[in-house]
């Protein structure tokens, strides 16, 4: 379980992302899981797919990044 008084994301920036990133956090903690299903939800945008299974250009477009 993520403990927010000392839990802390740090996204990197656009070029960082790569095919995969995220997967074993979402398989290991249902939490995080939740938390890509609940941001494709608002996007609208299948997103955990494009960063567990790519394409690797589609990860990369900027909209996505």
């Amino acid at each position: 379980m993520l403990n927010p008084d000392t839990t802390a994301f740090v996204f990197p920036g656009q070029g960082s992302q790569s095919i995969g990133m995220g997967y074993d956090l979402a398989l290991n903690y249902p939490s995080a899981k939740k938390i890509f299903a609940t941001a494709d939800k608002i996007l609208g945008v299948n997103l955990s797919n494009i960063c567990w299974e790519g394409p690797k250009d589609k990860l990369d477009d900027t909209y996505n990044t």
